[in-house]
């Protein structure tokens, strides 16, 4: 049977034909073909058709950007992400991905801020291999990608003492099963047809199922919620107790926030539609939204109040232009009177009023915590979820020797860290012996720059990726700490996220700070976030060369000094950006002065490049030429697990005023020498490419030596060259 589908609002005229994805989905015989026939073959990669399936099965195909040589096949690899509600990974099924990386991928593991695993560097031939060996050690990718339910979020901590965890680590499962696949096709291509043992699944979720209501479900179908063409786009669903944002609450296409009654038990939950932070560069039409309040819904009208979203989603979703496909844009259409009056159509019932809530905190649980049943779980900041054995940091082998000496369970969280937990108090000291062993910082020694921070994993494997982020945020934090040293603000911290492209997979639209991959060297900026994920930040500038990281910034962070000099009580710099607005703060850098500053300027030249936090770049990557061009850059003038420290429980988008021209000689390029535009004496700058490995192995030297690496490298060329000179 072929299900039709309402494909027309008013953005999408009917006239209009729905796009080739549409077509690949309805031909595929439920996520079947031509990946089935094409897994077979001795390829190195899939079509275009097949690979549009395989994300529905949890992977991406993708390959090394850096390793591109014209006339040659490209170097493809796969990305395999796992399906993990809530983020609990039980320990076979680590030390399963932890094997398997090492085998068939590239020797590292990545937490996804949707509390999932990522391991990249998979080839096709091992592909089946390693899904087969996730689905018998109690994992699944099924969903993790594609135009359906994605993995379903929820808050970390596992708390055994509070109702209300415990009811969205359930739901959080519960809603996850409703919503998967049922065709079949997973198993039979990957299992050859054997279905994993798994736990039983719920009988309400299964009952729900297959619930028509008013037409949510096609009752004939092998997918009866999802038919032959699945969802418009990715759907993506957060659950949370009231006042824990740890999951980004507002980004989400469907928010849920549990509601318990006077005598402690769960009343029901508080419904938010709409978020969603994708878009495109030069593309207005598209555009980050935080979700609408829709109403409250009664615990036995959940799993129907999910379908008929999802439903009014699937019937009603724009299949015509993917960009504008996520469900925020079909209620900012709509509105959201018109998007509710067509959700109570399909469930036959009418939401109730939304039910206050308390204002909502980021939470991170990093360090020690006990959950409540006499033992502790234990948070580790894992910087951008890239575990890995580099240099004197072994967090592979930590985790490792960990989970296999204490068989502990743990979970991911939405900031890309992990959550060890069912910790035995005797166990504590012998833990915290290993970390030490292996290089892992306490939450406490830990920049909260950098704890706050999260990046995409961008170049070189992200196709869609124009700039650094993974491998440009360390650098530039180094430079934004340096600057707010400097500035007379050593202890200030704000949520920084680094995009290297406008889709917004870091969630950099809600942060403080935002950096957005414009070009291979330069990111478009975004302020006044909340340091809570509540608010959007907005564009502040459209395109800024990172190389003007600091003489942008400087102004903004001296402007806020002043201000926090005047108010009793504190405020953080995504707020006072916000506060202040946009137009003050272009006044204020417009007419800022300061005397140039030598260790600042030393900064620069160290940290020219995104890809590194040292002047020198990784293999592949191009160098970043020093630039003199005023067209994006401001005037270059001479342990709480809150960020904001609290205990857990606007403007345009112009750019700033153009800034001096630079004295002649100061032309910029690689190899320019001269003068600043504040006239100040300018160090020539060198730049060199070195390989990731290399610039890892410096970067560690450093800081167990307490130099700069720049200084570490020129004194290992010095002696390079004076060892050739003595040769000869």
């Amino acid at each position: 049977m072929v299900q039709s589908f309402t494909t027309t609002t008013s953005m999408t005229p009917s006239s209009q034909k729905v796009s080739k994805v549409e077509g690949i989905k309805e031909r595929s015989n439920y996520l079947r073909e031509p990946l089935a026939t094409e897994l077979l073959e001795d390829t190195t990669h899939f079509s275009h058709d097949a690979y549009q399936i395989l994300k529905f099965h949890g992977s991406y195909q993708q390959d090394n950007r850096e390793n591109r040589v014209k006339g040659q096949e490209k170097d493809y690899q796969m990305m395999l992400r796992t399906r993990s509600p809530g983020g609990f990974i039980p320990p076979q099924l680590y030390l399963t991905l932890e094997r398997l990386s090492e085998e068939y991928g590239n020797h590292t593991l990545r937490v996804t801020n949707r509390q999932g695993f990522q391991m990249h560097g998979i080839l096709k031939k091992n592909l089946k291999t390693t899904i087969r060996e996730i689905v018998h050690n109690m994992g699944s990718t099924l969903g993790a990608c594609g135009d359906l339910n994605r993995n379903v979020m929820a808050p970390p901590a596992p708390f055994t003492n509070r109702f209300d965890y415990d009811c969205v680590r359930r739901y959080a499962n519960n809603i996850a099963d409703l919503l998967t696949p049922q065709s079949g096709a997973y198993y039979e291509i990957w299992l050859d047809g054997e279905k994993a043992i798994s736990g039983e699944e719920n009988p309400q979720v299964k009952e729900a199922r297959q619930r028509n209501g008013n037409g949510t479900i096609f009752s004939d179908s092998p997918d009866p919620i999802y038919g032959t063409q699945y969802l418009p786009r990715k759907f993506k669903i957060a659950i949370t107790v009231p006042g824990d944002n740890s999951v980004d609450i507002y980004s989400q296409d469907l928010g849920l926030v549990v509601i318990l009654d006077d005598a402690g038990q769960l009343s029901g939950f508080n419904v938010l539609a709409g978020g969603g932070l994708g878009r495109t560069h030069n593309k207005e039409e598209t555009f980050p939204r935080l979700a609408d309040p829709i109403g409250f819904v009664r615990k036995d009208d959940i799993y129907d109040a999910v379908k008929a979203i999802v439903a009014t989603q699937r019937d009603y979703g724009n299949r015509v232009e993917r960009r504008l496909s996520r469900m925020k844009y079909l209620i900012e259409d709509w509105g959201v009177e018109k998007f509710r009056e067509t959700v109570e159509g399909y469930l036959g019932k009418k939401f109730e009023p939304f039910r206050p809530l308390p204002e909502f905190k980021y939470h991170d649980f990093l360090g020690w915590h006990d959950q409540g049943d006499g033992k502790l779980f234990y948070g580790i900041s894992v910087e951008n979820g890239r575990i890995h054995d580099r240099g004197s940091l072994q967090l592979k082998t930590a985790l490792r020797r960990i989970v296999e000496a204490f068989n502990l369970p743990m979970l991911l969280t939405p900031h890309q860290n992990v959550l060890l937990y069912d910790i035995a108090p005797a166990q504590q000291r012998d833990i915290e012996q290993i970390l030490q062993e292996c290089g892992i910082k306490r939450e406490t020694e830990i920049d909260p720059l950098v704890r706050y921070s999260m990046a995409c994993p961008a170049l070189p494997t992200c196709g869609l990726a124009i700039a650094e982020a993974e491998r440009g945020i360390p650098g530039v934090l180094d430079r934004i700490r340096a600057l707010l040293n400097q500035v007379g603000l050593p202890e200030e911290h704000f949520v920084v996220r680094m995009t290297g492209c406008p889709n917004g997979c870091a969630r950099p639209y809600l942060a403080e700070l935002g950096f957005v991959g414009k070009s291979p060297d330069a990111y478009q900026i975004w302020l006044g976030g909340s340091p809570h994920q509540t608010r959007l930040a907005e564009t502040y500038i459209e395109s800024l060369a990172i190389e003007n990281l600091e003489a942008t910034l400087e102004p903004l962070f001296v402007y806020f000094k002043q201000e926090q000099l005047h108010r009793v009580e504190p405020e953080s710099f995504g707020d006072f950006c916000h506060r202040v607005g946009f137009e003050a703060l272009r006044r204020f850098a417009a007419t800022y002065s300061a005397t140039p500053n030598a260790s600042i300027q030393e900064m620069v030249n160290q940290y020219s490049s995104p890809v590194n936090s040292e002047n020198v770049t990784t293999s592949g990557a191009e160098p970043i030429a020093a630039s003199t061009s005023s067209e994006s850059s401001a005037p270059v003038t001479s342990g709480s697990d809150s960020p904001t420290g609290e205990t857990p429980a606007a403007g345009d988008s112009g750019v700033p005023p153009t800034p001096p021209t630079p004295p002649s000689g100061g032309g910029g390029g690689d190899d320019s020498e001269g003068e600043d535009a504040s006239g100040s004496s300018r160090p020539p700058r060198r730049r060199i490419n070195v390989s990731n490995e290399i610039y890892l192995q410096l970067k560690t030297e450093a800081e167990r030596q307490g130099k700069p690496m720049s200084q570490l490298a020129g004194d290992a060329i010095d002696a390079f060259l004076k060892s050739l000179t003595e040769q000869a």
